[in-house]
């Protein structure tokens, strides 16, 4: 029978520094039992741990996180969802935008800028998305690719617990990704949480159906998973820094709603 895997992963907009040390601890107790098996590839030194870590991810979201989305996305009309997620997209170029800048990349931080400004002005705070509509190009950035730009280099690979795929730099960066993005601000603290949990959620349920062909697809869902974050990482810190505006933090195409959405107002 087959199994639903998890995706690589909607919870990375929504990490927590209880996760970060968890992961640290564990890392540093099998990094002196983990060995370079044969044909080990030489960016995952941790494979061990980190597919233990993959598996307790999945049982974590096939128990509560796939089951809330499910719900969510036959509760929730589609056009509803399609705002949800442009909201929290609006955030994020502002995030980008940021980092773009610290990249010195001009037109990557001038298409982040604008569109939050076109997004949040006409488009209703985000719901609308304004931007695409006029053909401003997202350029999704974050700290640890602003690190990779001044020269840290990547490390491992590890997956983080609820968070998913990473590397030892971007764990590393997600602390300032978590307060410097805007979600980071708000005060008070439940409204933050709500927001993020929202967030996570939404995007759980853009990505059931693309879960599922990976299940189905997979003779080892890992290296998949595994592949696709030194992709679309490595895509995402190209020249340009452009990636799929339909993209979930780079990963897998996420579900296709099936009802009308409103990308913009006629």
């Amino acid at each position: 029978m087959r199994g639903h895997r998890t995706m690589p992963n909607p919870i990375l907009r929504a990490r927590t520094p209880l996760a970060l040390a968890l992961a640290a601890a564990l890392l540093a107790g099998c990094a002196t039992t983990g060995s370079q098996g044969a044909g080990q590839d030489p960016r995952d030194p941790f494979e061990g741990f980190n597919r233990r870590m993959y598996q307790f991810n999945e049982g974590l979201d096939r128990a509560v996180l796939r089951p809330v989305a499910t719900g969510y996305q036959k509760i929730v009309p589609g056009p509803a969802r399609t705002g949800v997620g442009n909201f929290f997209g609006n955030l994020g170029d502002a995030w980008s935008f940021v980092n773009n800048g610290l990249q010195l990349k001009g037109e990557a931080a001038m298409s982040s800028f604008f569109r939050v400004a076109v997004n949040t002005t006409f488009g209703l705070g985000g719901l609308l998305d304004v931007a695409s509509e006029m053909r401003l190009q997202r350029y999704k950035s974050d700290f640890g690719l602003t690190l990779g730009h001044w020269g840290v280099p990547t490390g491992p690979y590890v997956v983080l617990p609820l968070l998913g795929a990473s590397s030892l730099r971007d764990a590393a960066a997600l602390p300032v990704d978590i307060y410097g993005h805007p979600l980071g601000q708000l005060k008070p603290a439940a409204h933050r949480y709500g927001l993020r949990a929202l967030d996570i959620v939404d995007t759980r349920a853009r990505l059931l159906r693309a879960s599922d062909t990976l299940g189905d697809a997979a003779l080892d869902p890992y290296l998949m998973v595994r592949d696709f974050y030194f992709s679309r990482r490595g895509q995402a810190a190209g020249s340009d820094g452009r990636i799929a505006d339909e993209a979930s933090d780079g990963y897998i195409p996420p579900e296709d709603y099936g009802d009308t959405p409103a990308p913009a107002a006629q």
